[in-house]
């Protein structure tokens, strides 16, 4: 079968919330093609046990490395001094900033609407979003002068449609989706490119935890929410995190040069606009 090659636009890169899930995969996806990657967690052990891992990595599996480097910044991405750190150290550690990839999120509360409390709903959207914007403020200033530049911001396929049951949470992946197309109008002539992903029902221990919710707050047996998530799909199937990391990989390469303000869906066919 042929096959092609990506490449990314710059070599250098902050991933937030990326100790582990789908961030680690985004992470481990530019690394392997080259790219310096700083990676970050609110949990210190997580930061220190991808950081391990990713060095690790060999791009061609010729055992001689030829990957992109690696550093940790452990901090809260909802807390805007910590994420001015987490840009600066990677700034420089790096001599500069071409990509971001705003992944850092929370699942927030499962329940209905009135039985979350208003501490449950900002906390989701100070994280789902404040996070975003405290790291995209600022990087602006350093992709815009490094420039070409990307930013990737992980929505979900929530952000497009309700979600029953989780208030919080689809509202801050809503916002991330406005987030994006008004810094696509605002960053157009210097040269960065917004778009967002949308993933859908990613395998793993958030989703997991997603559907023994429902089931708790709908008084139904998991298995069937699980296999209702499941065949909603065309495809009858989850994605996994590196479906979400080739995506992403997509959206940092030159391939898309003129892809800015997009969302783009990785669902297995749940939403298809």
């Amino acid at each position: 079968m042929p096959t092609t090659d990506l490449t990314i636009v710059g070599d250098s890169a902050v991933v937030t919330g990326s100790g582990r899930g789908i961030g680690r995969e985004i992470a481990g996806a530019l690394v392997r093609a080259g790219v310096d990657v700083a990676v970050n967690d609110v949990d210190a052990a997580a930061v220190d046990e991808a950081v391990e891992a990713l060095s690790a990595v060999d791009g061609d599996g010729d055992g001689d490395g030829g990957t992109g480097d690696v550093v940790g910044v452990q901090g809260d991405a909802s807390d805007p001094d910590d994420t001015a750190r987490l840009i600066e150290e990677a700034v420089d550690a790096f001599g500069g900033l071409d990509l971001l990839v705003n992944n850092v999120g929370i699942a927030g509360p499962t329940k209905p609407c009135e039985e979350i409390s208003h501490e449950e709903f900002m906390r989701t959207l100070s994280v789902n979003l404040g996070g975003q914007f405290n790291a995209t403020k600022a990087a602006i200033p350093h992709l815009r002068e490094d420039g070409p530049g990307r930013i990737v911001n992980v929505s979900s396929m929530s952000g497009k449609r309700p979600l029953r049951d989780r208030t919080p949470y689809t509202t801050s992946k809503m916002g991330v989706v406005g987030f994006t197309r008004t810094l696509a109008v605002e960053l157009a002539a210097d040269d960065v490119t917004v778009n967002a992903v949308c993933p859908g029902s990613v395998e793993g221990p958030r989703l997991d935890a997603v559907i023994e919710g429902q089931a708790e707050s709908q008084g139904r047996p998991v298995e069937d929410v699980r296999r209702e998530f499941r065949e909603v799909s065309p495809q009858h199937t989850f994605v996994g995190p590196d479906d979400v990391a080739d995506a992403v990989l997509l959206l940092c390469s030159d391939r898309t040069d003129h892809v800015t303000g997009q969302d783009l869906n990785v669902t297995g066919g749940i939403v298809m606009y």
